[in-house]
């Protein structure tokens, strides 16, 4: 069965109980990385997953909390023997200093470096990213302080949909994005230039007509307070749950 595992749920400032928010869909043939942070083959490891059986990265921005594992994971995965190729999706944004990141390491000098394909997705809402028989993947553009992207997730076996909303504003970009889904994950960091509150992302939740709300990207730690879940059913009548680290929601 096709599963998401939260790999980290945190906002940009993690804990030792919570790491920057980032997660990995599974399926039978592909497994793909939203966004790469921290140790992501350890990350995986802990999950139960297998760093050679990792197939796609989405970068959704270029923020250090969601790309500053990418070049620790091309390290480890090149030192530990990958020869398959591995794709990597994102803006042309975003995907520019991900290379130009890689150049200062001057990753084109390692001897025998597998196969990375980079695919820059365009700025446009409902834009395909990856179609496999087990899922397809769309992005849209959020309102965030620099270029960033959302997520559609239509899983095939079950007809299930997850949106992920990434850093954003509130926005009706996210609404469109996330109409109908059976699953939103939506950050929950405070409202903040780019960023949503608790409250806003239940308000989203509502206007989308989904049937449960995740809330990630929160404070956690000291940094933690109130009751996020209390705060977003003032505004979404339907189920809430505080994303956690290696959760799985299974599709």
């Amino acid at each position: 069965m096709t599963k998401v595992i939260i790999l980290g749920a945190s906002n940009s400032i993690p804990t030792a109980e919570s790491e920057n928010t980032h997660m990995v869909i599974v399926g039978r043939d592909r497994t793909v990385l939203i966004d790469s942070v921290s140790n992501p083959i350890l990350r995986l490891e802990q999950a139960g997953l297998d760093f050679n059986n990792l197939t796609d990265i989405i970068v959704t921005h270029f923020h250090p909390d969601h790309v500053s594992g990418v070049p620790l994971l091309l390290m480890d995965m090149w030192l530990m023997g990958r020869q398959k190729p591995l794709n990597i999706y994102g803006l042309h944004y975003t995907l520019d200093r991900v290379e130009d990141m890689m150049g200062f390491y001057n990753w084109s000098e390692w001897p025998n470096f597998f196969p990375v394909v980079f695919y820059r997705l365009p700025v446009r809402e409902m834009t395909l990213v990856l179609d496999c028989p087990d899922f397809t993947i769309h992005a849209s553009p959020v309102k965030h302080m620099i270029p960033n992207i959302g997520l559609r997730v239509n899983f095939t076996q079950n007809q299930k949909v997850m949106a992920y909303s990434c850093d954003t504003e509130p926005c009706d970009e996210v609404v469109r994005l996330s109409a109908g889904a059976d699953v939103l994950i939506h950050e929950a960091t405070g409202e903040s230039s780019g960023h949503s509150s608790a409250t806003q992302a239940g308000e989203i939740a509502s206007k989308a007509e989904v049937n449960k709300l995740y809330l990630i990207h929160y404070p956690t730690g000291r940094f933690a307070k109130g009751d996020l879940v209390a705060e977003a059913s003032q505004t979404y009548q339907g189920g809430i749950q505080l994303a956690k680290d290696f959760m799985v929601l299974e599709f």
